[in-house]
């Protein structure tokens, strides 16, 4: 069926959403898949499944093995609150919303359906274990419980209990990474919620009401802690400092941040370039710490499996956003760069969809598309709001593709990835221009050198600015569609 020209914007997208309907497995009512939703916090696509040879990541990988695993998948903000309130609205941030780790989306989005209200809408038990949202109390209603969330101690040995100290915030922070020693997961929070999950799954599976069940686990977020035999795999000798533990060249200065989320712990001197034998412990701490979720995966895979919930259960899985170890000095994430904002995704779909599994795709991808896909993986309706695509076609083919560009913002910086470029633009409070970034992957994957005012992509900027500026949230945009939300096209 060719694309009809010359039409609407609004034209061609309802063919395209007549389109799609042609791709979607059938699903009756009464037997809507089920949907287990995993959120792993500053989780970076640094595990083997995606290429990470040194990496010990068994169960993510036999996750990935299962679905379709998303090489080029982009977060919308760099920082947990607005990332998630992005994705669990379908919006685009802006810069009236989905600004700070601390936002929520009943407050930047006020009347949009979220995700987990839009399925408890259509007679799902929708449940929230662990981080979800970055608030346990954003969106609230939409959960058919109240969020749970196990608390533990944040350090276990006497060392790193004597290092806490306050910060400038008045918050009790001891050292950035703590090898636990011989103790059980679950003297952390992680590995309650794990636990927990279990238990919950296994009432779950028992019942007939379909469910949404979301489980949040906070590791590799700051600190690094583990038990000690996650440490094990990566002793510090034979950690590898970044490839670029320097500035990009011609980067303007807002570029480049000094990381101040890491500057709070007790064992991080508060200014200057890491030396690199800490940077090589804050590197092994992440790799250990990653290790642990992914146990806690395992663990989450074989009750899974016991219950036999493969048949009519969806899996997707998702990093709230990248992460920096030391590439351009930085450490955490609030930047525009590749490293901040590319994060996994990977979707499992029950056998009887009879869709793709076991295979990668380097199509972009969104987490703005992730509302949109469960809808329709669902036989949910789509809500009027979305701004995300369904990521179905790429599911039955990864070679398919949906859009031809990701686009994110973190405060002053708008930047648009396409498959071959990354352009960012940085403005002041009146709108101006106060610098700009462009870097070709094809030549610089590391994004080392600023190529933005170079003569021969000057028709290349041109054209990416303009696709920025057209595509990327502008406030107040959902409130034309927010008293519909909840309708369908």
């Amino acid at each position: 069926m060719p694309l009809p020209t010359h039409q609407s914007p609004r034209a061609i997208a309802l063919w395209g959403l007549f389109a799609l309907t042609l791709l979607l497995p059938t699903v009756r009512g009464d037997e809507r898949p089920n949907v287990l939703f995993i959120a792993v916090d500053d989780l970076r696509p640094e595990l083997t499944s995606f290429g990470s040879r040194h990496m010990t990541t068994p169960n993510f990988d036999r996750l990935a093995k299962r679905g379709v695993r998303f090489d080029r998948a982009y977060c919308m903000v760099p920082t947990c609150g607005a990332s998630r309130a992005s994705l669990m609205t379908g919006l685009r941030p802006a810069k009236d919303r989905f600004l700070s780790y601390t936002a929520r989306a009943d407050q930047d989005a006020p009347g949009i359906t979220t995700l987990n209200q839009h399925f408890k809408d259509h007679g799902y038990r929708t449940l929230s274990l662990g981080k979800v949202f970055h608030s346990p109390a954003d969106s609230k209603r939409g959960w058919s419980e109240t969020p749970a969330r196990p608390k533990a101690d944040t350090y276990v040995t006497p060392q790193s209990l004597a290092a806490m100290r306050k910060d400038g915030k008045g918050r009790s922070r001891g050292p950035a990474w703590e090898n636990g020693g011989d103790v059980p997961d679950n003297i952390y929070a992680d590995g309650q919620v794990a636990e927990e999950a279990i238990d919950r799954l296994r009432e779950l599976a028992a019942q007939r009401k379909p469910f949404f069940f979301a489980v949040g686990f906070t590791k590799p977020h700051l600190p690094f802690v583990a038990p000690g035999r996650y440490f094990d795999p990566y002793p510090v000798s034979q950690v590898r400092m970044p490839d670029n533990y320097f500035p990009p060249k011609n980067a303007p200065a807002m570029a480049v941040h000094t990381s101040g989320e890491l500057r709070s712990y007790s064992d991080i001197p508060k200014k200057g370039v890491l030396p690199e034998a800490k940077a090589r412990e804050l590197i092994r701490g992440y790799h250990a710490a990653t290790s642990y979720t992914d146990a806690h995966i395992g663990r989450l895979l074989d009750a899974f499996d016991e219950l036999r919930l493969s048949k009519d259960t969806i899996i997707v899985l998702w990093g709230d956003h990248g992460w920096n170890l030391g590439e351009h000095t930085m450490w955490c994430k609030h930047s525009c760069f590749e490293t901040s904002l590319r994060a996994p995704l990977i979707f499992v779909t029950p056998n009887s969809m009879k869709l793709s599994a076991g295979a990668g795709t380097s199509s972009l991808a969104e987490f703005i598309d992730i509302y949109p896909t469960l809808c329709e993986l669902t036989g949910l309706p789509l809500p009027k709001h979305l701004d995300g695509q369904s990521l179905l076609p790429i599911l039955k083919d990864p070679k398919a593709t949906v859009k031809q560009a990701a686009i994110s913002r973190f405060k002053d910086g708008d930047t648009i990835r396409t498959s071959q470029f990354r352009y960012t633009v940085y403005r002041n409070k009146q709108g101006r221009m106060t610098g700009h970034m462009l870097y070709d992957h094809h030549e610089d994957p590391g994004e080392n050198v600023n190529v933005a005012d170079e003569p021969r992509y000057a028709q290349t900027v041109t054209d990416l600015a303009r696709q920025l500026e057209s595509r990327m949230g502008q406030p107040g945009d959902f409130l034309q569609s927010s008293s519909a939300a909840s309708a369908t096209p």
